[in-house]
């Protein structure tokens, strides 16, 4: 008997243009991808907890310098990095979140340790990296998140004088959106999600944030509902994208109570709210996904999306582009 699981990831959605993707960028995406995607299917494959495989896989992610999240983290106006991250388990939806984080190396496993070892969902800075260092979890310098992409995206936000989505860059007045596009520029918040062998399910998201944020401002991604959410019930979800337009629309929880309140498919429930509802008022962006058959759904309404998948019944799949 072929017992199902499924799991998905995503490092980002945005403007991301094949035509300006070089060879070798291309295939270190890819390579990043499909890192995360063994590290998250060894945990299930082996019967393992899905809560385990979402943060294998993010994990991952946050240890690759390509993403926004983790060691590949944007600048804030300031000059440093707040990160963000959020777990949730689909069993009994308990959850564990951190957002502002600045010096622990995977603020995915401080999210799991907000949820595991404390009575609260959502911890800040300082608090985040307190608990991160009483727990043990690696701490680094500020040195380790540098990468001097993300330090050049921050110099031409400052010159804008705007807040910028990590997918957005700089355009002269009289240059078309396609004329400067740069694919380094395409990354951005991780997730994972997963349904494992003992019919549960986990979400797992992680971000850097918005090049230039100021005022410690916080996105969707740490927010129970918005950009991470999971019940056996329905679906586990994980987004990313313009945060503001996923915690206006409550995405991750709308596609569930579309699931369990009007008996929407997967695939129905993500396409009426990335395409129907968050398109039309400009909340470009896209998720990953999973219901408790294994059913899984990636939909986008931006250009492109880093996304890859994996379950007991397909093979990797790994994608960048519109296909």
């Amino acid at each position: 008997m072929n017992i199902p699981f499924a799991l998905a990831i995503h490092g980002g959605a945005g403007t991301i243009s094949r035509q300006l993707m070089t060879p070798e960028k291309e295939q270190a995406y890819l390579a990043a991808l499909r890192q995360s995607l063994e590290a998250g299917h060894a945990v299930l494959r082996q019967g393992g907890p899905a809560l385990d495989a979402v943060e294998a896989a993010v994990r991952s992610l946050e240890d690759c310098p390509l993403f926004n999240a983790g060691r590949g983290a944007v600048f804030t106006h300031d000059g440093h990095h707040e990160m963000d991250a959020a777990i949730m388990d689909g069993r009994n939806r308990a959850a564990g979140a951190v957002a502002g984080a600045r010096a622990v190396q995977n603020p995915i496993r401080a999210a799991r340790l907000v949820m595991e070892k404390t009575d609260h969902v959502l911890l800040a800075y300082p608090g985040a990296d307190e608990l991160a260092q009483e727990h043990g979890l690696p701490l680094q310098p500020a040195e380790y998140f540098f990468t001097q992409h993300r330090y050049d995206q921050l110099q031409e936000a400052l010159q804008e004088g705007r807040m910028r989505l990590d997918h957005s860059q700089a355009q002269p007045a009289d240059s078309s959106p396609a004329t400067h596009e740069d694919p380094k520029k395409k990354m951005g918040t991780v997730g994972a999600v997963a349904l494992d062998q003992h019919g549960n399910l986990a979400a797992a998201t992680s971000t850097g944030g918005m090049t230039n944020k100021r005022y410690s401002r916080i996105g969707d991604s740490p927010i129970i509902g918005s950009g991470t959410f999971a019940d056996n019930r329905t679906c586990a979800i994980s987004c990313t994208g313009h945060g503001e337009f996923f915690l206006r629309a409550v995405v991750a929880h709308d596609i569930s109570c579309l699931m369990e309140y009007r008996g929407l498919s997967l695939a129905e429930a993500c396409r009426v709210v990335v395409h129907d509802k968050l398109a039309p008022v400009g909340g470009e962006g896209g998720l990953v996904a999973v219901d408790a058959a294994g059913n899984l759904a990636l939909p986008f309404n931006s250009d492109g999306m880093y996304r890859g998948s994996v379950s007991a019944a397909s093979d990797y799949y790994l994608g960048i582009y519109k296909d």
